[in-house]
């Protein structure tokens, strides 16, 4: 890969990983459906007028608006809001897992011994994460892995789909999904209003931050690479975003470094490793983005 090449998809890389942090921080101003709404509402402003579908799709894409953006973005933020960064970062990878095993389930793919050792490291990750300190309730363990649940059921449902461009997917998918998230910030979330006229730098920041740098420019960068090189050479970079997500939490918010997360992170990076490298494969291919994007 060419060197300009090489460092657009590094800043892609690190566009997702402080997606990460800039969420946590977010949420520490605003509650995280409202925070997920307002995100969505300046994604949909943003991409919806540019980005028309056909009337056929729209069935689809509100399909997608429950999974993708309900159950994956929602539960993302409020998970986020309970537990590390860095934690968080490496629960919602296991969206790969989770899609290699609805493949093989629903589509009759076959798994094979790598994608097999690829999971059960992955899930071996997850099991010494759990047991560490940066956990200190099961809740925000269910809360991040049923986001990754959503993220994988989502890619499902995008490749059995029709075929519609990313941003025009990622813009009316959050028009469709702006209903959804703020009934629920409506019913379960309070002072919605003192938390809008509150919100500092941090809260605003995170709302643009996540709609256009997040979603919008690294969707852009990224679909980019992939149309100019083979997949082999772009989708590996993704591995990075958790561990880069990592220590950016260490870094920036003082997230701890203990052995569970070290181990447990390495499992995982290396079990999502073996499922998603095609070795030798020279293969050009419209991959999604890593889960948190």
């Amino acid at each position: 890969m060419p060197l300009r090449d090489l460092l657009l998809g590094l800043a892609v890389i690190a566009i997702w990983a402080l997606n990460i942090i800039v969420i946590k921080v977010g949420v520490a101003e605003l509650p995280p459906l409202l925070l997920t709404t307002l995100r969505f509402m300046l994604v949909a402003a943003l991409l919806v007028p540019f980005h028309p579908v056909a009337r056929h799709q729209l069935p689809f894409l509100a399909l997608l608006s429950v999974t993708f953006g309900s159950l994956h973005f929602a539960l993302l933020f409020i998970g986020l809001g309970q537990a590390e960064a860095g934690t968080g970062a490496l629960l919602v990878q296991m969206g790969t897992p989770f899609a290699t095993l609805l493949a093989v389930v629903f589509l009759k793919e076959r798994l094979g011994p790598r994608r097999l050792a690829g999971l059960a490291l992955s899930f071996a990750g997850v099991v010494v994460l759990a047991g560490g300190p940066t956990l200190p309730s099961p809740l925000p363990l269910s809360i991040l892995l049923l986001s990754a649940l959503g993220w994988a059921i989502s890619q499902l449902l995008i490749k059995q789909g029709p075929n519609v461009p990313p941003l025009a997917l990622a813009g009316w998918v959050a028009l469709f999904a702006i209903p959804q998230v703020a009934l629920g910030s409506w019913l379960f979330e309070s002072d919605n209003l003192a938390a809008l006229r509150g919100a500092g730098w941090a809260g605003w920041g995170a709302v643009f931050y996540t709609a256009v740098m997040s979603s919008i420019v690294a969707y852009g960068l990224w679909y980019g690479l992939l149309r100019r090189h083979p997949v082999n050479r772009v989708v590996p970079l993704t591995l990075l975003v958790p561990v880069v997500a990592v220590f950016l939490g260490v870094w920036l918010l003082g997230d701890g470094l203990g052995i569970h997360k070290l181990a447990g992170g390495g499992l995982v990076v290396a079990g999502i490793a073996l499922i998603v490298l095609k070795f030798g494969s020279g293969k050009k291919s419209a991959k999604p983005p890593p889960a948190a994007d």
